[in-house]
């Protein structure tokens, strides 16, 4: 049977991320987003849906160097579950999202150009009514 697992989310950190290490020495990073729920009752404050992000390595490290708590995180990754055993005896479960990949959302600035549903806008590089492609006359001038 074939699965499939992957988590896109897009909000801000609760907290500042913490570098760690593990006793083989490999970096890693838990933090917590929130995202904004797309839809509120009228009159009613937006809600929001707290989760629990993972990363090692590389991308842990990226994270703790260049976000903080507020700044808005794009996080593509897959969904886990883990349990564990605490110091009292009662068997523990949380669910969490390993990220594979992590990206900034505003501009190095920290100006973000909003857009409906909240991301920002890539910048338009081409000038209105220019176009940006050649025209060929002939199909034998194709430069493939």
């Amino acid at each position: 049977m074939a699965s499939f697992n992957k988590v896109i989310l897009m909000g801000n950190l609760v907290a500042d991320p913490e570098l760690k290490q593990t006793p083989n020495g490999i970096p890693v990073t838990t933090f917590r987003i929130a995202v904004g729920r797309r839809f509120a009752k009228p009159g009613d404050a937006q809600q929001a849906d707290f989760f629990d992000i993972v990363c090692w390595r590389q991308t842990a490290e990226f994270v703790t160097r260049y976000f903080s708590k507020g700044k808005p995180i794009l996080v593509c990754g897959s969904l886990q579950t883990r349990s564990w055993v605490d110091a009292n005896n009662n068997k523990r479960y949380t669910t969490e999202i390993v990220a594979d990949e992590v990206t900034f959302v505003e501009r190095k600035s920290g100006d973000s150009v909003p857009r409906e549903g909240g991301a920002a806008e890539l910048p338009n590089y081409s000038s209105p009514g220019e176009s940006t492609f050649e025209d060929l006359s002939a199909d034998d001038e194709l430069p493939f």
